[in-house]
């Protein structure tokens, strides 16, 4: 069983991060990272191609992590391999060790740096639930026995932002059914929403983690709100945001987020939380120690 699965399962606040694979072979500033983070966070989510653009792969970026004794969470998607691709990578991540597993549909490649790439989409997300729940039951996706079987613990995203809510809701019950065992959310920019969401995940026994993601520019702040599927800026954060001097932006983003934590830890909304600081160390430091110097 992971830690993360552990310190989830006894009721511990989980804290993730989140780090960007390098684009190139040159790892040392990927293991820099690592080594200062795994001293303040629970683990570490390795992105699958994010945006579509390509990167080191999220397999090989987990078993670095665990050779530096950081458990790794990985990213799979199902935008770049078909059914067989995506078993035949989960067998081989499994047998490096790795325990932590994060499924989504991923993003169209016309986001990214390879446009012309051919999608591949075999399966969903849901149906990749269902795959890796077979996985640990010992067979594959068509029901074929497998000689050993995985023991991953797995989970899926959910955008408790999303407008309506109901079809996201329907969604992610129907991504419980399949067997996921934890959530993580898109980014969270105010705690009513996901207090609104949490009323109704808290029905179910499965464990959400809230994405917050610390702004640090303007312009950031926009290809958020423009680019990335699934986020939507509120409109008096954009306002306040655009109000303020350009060097005071990433303190405030930093306030904002540290603020937001704060508010899920008091009301105990849910069970940790990502940060999405895009590879920033120094502003995951800055953000934990504004958290401890608040609590």
């Amino acid at each position: 069983m992971s830690n993360l699965k552990k310190k989830l399962i006894n009721g511990d606040f989980v804290i993730t991060v989140e780090i960007t694979p390098p684009k190139g072979t040159e790892i040392s500033q990927m293991v820099n990272k690592l080594q200062e983070l795994k001293l303040l966070v629970d683990a570490v989510n390795f992105t699958d191609n994010p945006s579509g653009k390509m990167r080191m792969c999220s397999l090989a970026a987990c078993k670095i992590s665990l050779d530096l004794g950081f458990e790794p969470v990985l990213q799979m998607t199902c935008r770049d391999r078909n059914r067989i691709g995506i078993q035949s990578d989960l067998l081989g991540a499994h047998a490096l060790g790795i325990r932590n597993l994060l499924v989504m549909t991923g993003d169209h490649p016309v986001m990214g740096d390879h446009k012309e790439a051919k999608p591949v989409y075999d399966i969903d997300s849901s149906i990749l639930l269902k795959l890796v729940n077979n996985l640990n039951n010992g067979f594959d996706l068509n029901g074929n026995k497998l000689n050993g079987k995985t023991e991953f613990f797995y989970g899926a995203v959910v955008n408790p932002n999303a407008e309506p809510l109901i079809p996201q809701l329907k969604r992610f019950e129907q991504k419980l059914k399949m067997g996921a065992e934890f959530f993580q959310t898109q980014m969270i920019f105010e705690t009513a929403l996901l207090e609104k969401f949490m009323e109704h995940a808290g029905k179910f026994n499965t464990k959400v983690i809230a994405g917050i993601v610390i702004i640090r520019s303007k312009k950031m702040l926009h290809y958020l709100n423009s680019k990335v599927p699934g986020v939507s800026v509120p409109g008096w954060l954009i306002d306040k945001i655009e109000g303020l001097k350009d060097e005071d932006v990433e303190k405030f983003g930093v306030e904002l987020a540290g603020k937001l934590i704060l508010n899920i830890m008091e009301q105990k909304l849910c069970h940790g939380i990502h940060i999405m600081a895009f590879s920033k160390v120094e502003e995951v430091k800055n953000l934990l120690n504004f958290i401890k110097i608040k609590l």
